[in-house]
């Protein structure tokens, strides 16, 4: 055994993925909307880039014409000017070329337009949402005066869950402030005489009966469902509860009924509103005289262009090294961010086309005719890696004739049917959704009597499958689902 350094030659293929494929990959794979703010940061960061108008706008006017400025003598260039220029002059050129030919006659807009656009934008902001804590401490400190009451309570208010229900007991709150317990206690009972009724709860049954206080007249059985049935409730098990209480399901119906019209078991949710999520298609589809023609959404991405300044600084870096170096990996930025920005447009676009050309049936006649598709299928159809089709249609829409839908859809296994013909899996579950909302509420089909159902519209399936398509669906068992 020798020891001791020594060399060796080794041939082996390795895949090394540069920064410039690295970005992309991950342009290729943003949606819309983050790819605008994508954008946004590229034009904060790199001094080269700038947006199409604003380049316009910049335009300086020829020297010697309307009045301007004769130009200065040039000043005698040095061996690294003309290396920069040497090595610039190509690239800069490149990235000209593939902006539209004629995008410099095209007049900015005007300020008056652009004071307007803002008005708009400020009138259209939404205004701030208060929140549940906020909305219960304003209450408070109108009621109570006492700071160190006021200090418990606050506390108790940050602690409760998007529900507003509060989860700590009184003996841990006051453990963890180190106050008396007695101060506790009556800081939770400020909380729960607070509005919305129902703040302040230990749990559900808690809730509704807090409710139910703070109403004129409740009827006996109401609160005897609330407080020993809530879990039958949730079952569907009307006729259980009816054989408890000694009531006639149709009372129990009624009681249930105004539970969902007068309680809220959320009291909580209202200062919860769900952020606004705008879908934006990467994708238009139109029917032109017979033919469906793919659009992709260029005209809402922000165009780029080349600033202006690049020359001012090709002057000032003729004696800074420095300077030089940091110019060029601007410009190489720059052209390696355009360059993505085109290809994930066109890759979107080649990979939309030949979705449009197999699923054509689709978007004549509706999801019963979607047929099976693999990415793989796409893949080799489009000249492209797998990986390449997964990152170009994920968290991407498509705006068809039959609706705006996520791109992914597009692509599901199939299953044979009686005719011979593969019947996609959105297909399958569009007709079984069809299926319970024609069914006799009063007796729901059990999972076997679906899979019966299925079977006499030629789609075979299993008894697990058609639970797992239900599932998907939010469609409740056939129990849940009786109506009495």
């Amino acid at each position: 055994m020798r020891l001791g350094l020594h060399q060796s030659l080794r041939a082996e293929q390795r895949l090394i993925q540069s920064p410039q494929m690295i970005q992309a990959m991950q342009v290729l794979q943003l949606p819309l909307l983050e790819l605008k703010d994508q954008i946004d940061q590229e034009l904060q960061e790199n001094v080269f880039l700038e947006r199409k108008d604003e380049s316009e706008r910049n335009e300086t006017p020829v020297a010697g014409q309307d009045g301007g400025p004769e130009p200065e003598a040039p000043p005698e260039p040095n061996q690294l000017e003309e290396r920069m220029q040497r090595e610039f002059s190509t690239e800069i050129d490149q990235l000209e070329a593939r902006l539209e030919p004629n995008w410099r006659l095209r007049q900015g807009s005007a300020g008056g337009d652009e004071e307007d656009k803002k008005f708009e934008a400020l009138n259209n902001t939404p205004g701030r949402v208060t929140s549940l804590p906020e909305y219960l401490m304003t209450q408070v400190r109108t009621q109570e005066s006492d700071p160190e009451l006021i200090r418990v309570i606050e506390h108790i208010v940050f602690s409760l869950d998007e529900d507003g229900r509060l989860a700590d007991s009184a003996e841990t709150i006051a453990q963890q402030l180190l106050v008396p317990l007695p101060l506790v206690v009556e800081a939770i009972d400020v909380v729960r005489d607070l509005e919305p009724i129902g703040v302040g709860a230990r749990d559900l049954r808690d809730c509704l009966l807090m409710q139910l206080d703070h109403m004129t007249f409740v009827r006996p059985l109401l609160r005897k469902i609330v407080e020993n049935h809530l879990d039958d409730l949730a079952m569907n098990k009307l006729p259980k509860i009816a054989k408890d209480t000694g009531a006639s399901t149709e009372e129990v119906k009624e009681a249930w009924e105004f539970l969902r019209v007068h309680c809220n078991p959320h009291p909580g949710a209202e200062f919860q509103p769900p952020p606004a999520t705008g879908v934006v298609p990467d994708v238009v589809i139109d029917e032109v005289d017979g033919r469906f023609e793919v659009k992709t959404q260029r005209g809402s991405v922000p165009e780029l262009a080349i600033s202006s300044s690049y020359r001012n600084l090709l002057q000032e870096a003729r004696s800074d090294p420095k300077v030089y170096e940091y110019l060029r990996r601007k410009i190489e930025a720059a052209k390696w961010f355009i360059e993505a920005v085109h290809q994930r447009q066109n890759t979107i676009e080649r990979v939309a086309n030949e979705i449009v050309r197999r699923q054509e049936g689709f978007l004549r006649h509706g999801v019963q005719h979607l047929i099976p598709m693999k990415m793989q299928d796409i893949a080799d159809a489009v000249h492209v890696h797998i990986s390449t089709v997964s990152r170009a249609t994920s968290g991407k829409f498509i705006q068809t004739p039959q609706g705006i839908f996520d791109m992914k859809r597009f692509f599901s296994s199939g299953t044979m049917s009686d005719a011979g013909d593969m019947v996609s899996q959105q297909a399958v579950k569009d007709t079984l959704k069809h299926i319970v909302d024609a069914e006799d509420k009063d007796n729901p089909m059990s999972d076997d009597q679906l899979v019966e159902e299925l079977g006499k519209r030629g789609v075979h399936i299993a008894r697990r499958t058609v639970t797992k398509y239900r599932k998907a669906l939010g469609i409740e068992s056939s129990t849940r689902r009786k109506q009495f």
